[in-house]
C-alpha cells in the first residue's frame, strides 16, 4: 500500500514544483492501493502542491450534462457528480475546495490555506469563471495555468486526458473546435439559485474525437524538453510545462501551414517540430 509519505516522496523525487499553479489528471487506478483510498490521496497532493505557496488544480467536468433536458443544470455546486472519474468526485465537494462556477468544465482550486468561499489565492485564482463563453477559454481558469506558467501533473495518463490542449487550441484560434453557435446551460448554487450562461463547447465536425488524438503531440513535447517523467505510486507520471507545450503546437502549426492534425492517426511529420 501506498502512503501519504511515500506519495510525497514520488512528488519530491521528480522535483516537481510546491509554489507554481498544477493541474493534475489522475487515474486513482494507475496509482494503486493508497493509505485513505482517494480522500488520502487528495490530502498527499494539497498538502504538497500547496506547500509554499502554490496551487493544486482538480478539474470536475461535467460536460456530459449538455444532454440533460433544458430544466436541468449543467453544474450542481451540491453534487459531487462528475463526468472524469473518482477523484474529481471527491475534490468537487471538499471543504478545502474552491471550484469554479464553468457549467461544464469546473475545477476544483486548492491553496492549502483557505475553505471554500474565503478569500485568498484561491478564490482569486476563479474569479469570473462564470462569465467565460467557451469551455476552456484563453481568459478562464485553463488559460491562466499558462498566463501563471503553471505545469500540468499527467498520473498514469496520457495526453488524451490533457483537456490543457483544448485551451491551446483555443489560444491559437484552431478553426473547427467549437460549436458555432453557443448553447444554453444552467449552474444551480449551493443557495439553490440559477445562473443561466450560453457557452461554445467543444465540437469538431468530421472528426469524433479530437483529444483522442493529442498524443499525437508527445513525441514534439519531448523533443522540445517540455516533459519530466517520474512515478506516483505504481502509476507512470508526466511533468508537462504549460507554456512550453503551448509554443511546441503554436511551432508545429506554423511549420505545417495551418492544416487540420487531429483528423486521423497519422503520426506528426517530425518536420513540423525538429
Amino acid at each position: 500500500m501506498h502512503t501519504k509519505a511515500s506519495i510525497l516522496s514520488d512528488l519530491a523525487r521528480m522535483n516537481a514544483p510546491r509554489d507554481k499553479v498544477v493541474l493534475v489528471h489522475t487515474s486513482l487506478r494507475a496509482v494503486g492501493e493508497t493509505e485513505g483510498r482517494g480522500e488520502g490521496f487528495l490530502e498527499a497532493l494539497i498538502e504538497y502542491f500547496t506547500a509554499d505557496g502554490g496551487l493544486l488544480l482538480i478539474p470536475t467536468h461535467t460536460w456530459s450534462n449538455l444532454g440533460r433536458g433544458c430544466d436541468e443544470p449543467t453544474l450542481d455546486m451540491s453534487s459531487p457528480e462528475t463526468c472524469i472519474g473518482t477523484l474529481p468526485g471527491i475534490a468537487a465537494v471538499h471543504p478545502m475546495a474552491h471550484r469554479s462556477l464553468h457549467p461544464t468544465h469546473s475545477m476544483s482550486v486548492f491553496d492549502g490555506k483557505t475553505k471554500a468561499g474565503e478569500p485568498g489565492a484561491a478564490e482569486d485564482y476563479i474569479a469570473g469563471e462564470v462569465l467565460v463563453d467557451t469551455s476552456t477559454s484563453p481568459k478562464g481558469c485553463y488559460g491562466r495555468v499558462y498566463d501563471m506558467g503553471g505545469k500540468i501533473l499527467l498520473v498514469g495518463v496520457g495526453h488524451n486526458r490533457d483537456t490543457y490542449l483544448h485551451s491551446v487550441e483555443e489560444r491559437m484560434d484552431v478553426p473547427n473546435r467549437l460549436s458555432v453557435n453557443p448553447v444554453p446551460t444552467k449552474i444551480r448554487l449551493k443557495s439553490g439559485d440559477v445562473i443561466e450562461r450560453p457557452i461554445r463547447h467543444h465540437h469538431a465536425e468530421g472528426i469524433k474525437d479530437v483529444s483522442a488524438r493529442y498524443p499525437k503531440y508527445e513525441p514534439a513535447f519531448r523533443h522540445h524538453g517540455v516533459i519530466a517523467d517520474g512515478t506516483v505510486g505504481n502509476a507512470a507520471v508526466q511533468l508537462c510545462d504549460a507554456r512550453g507545450m503551448a509554443d511546441v503546437m503554436k511551432l508545429v502549426r506554423e511549420r505545417s501551414g495551418g492544416i487540420e492534425l487531429m483528423a486521423d492517426e497519422e503520426p506528426l511529420n517530425p518536420a513540423y517540430y525538429l
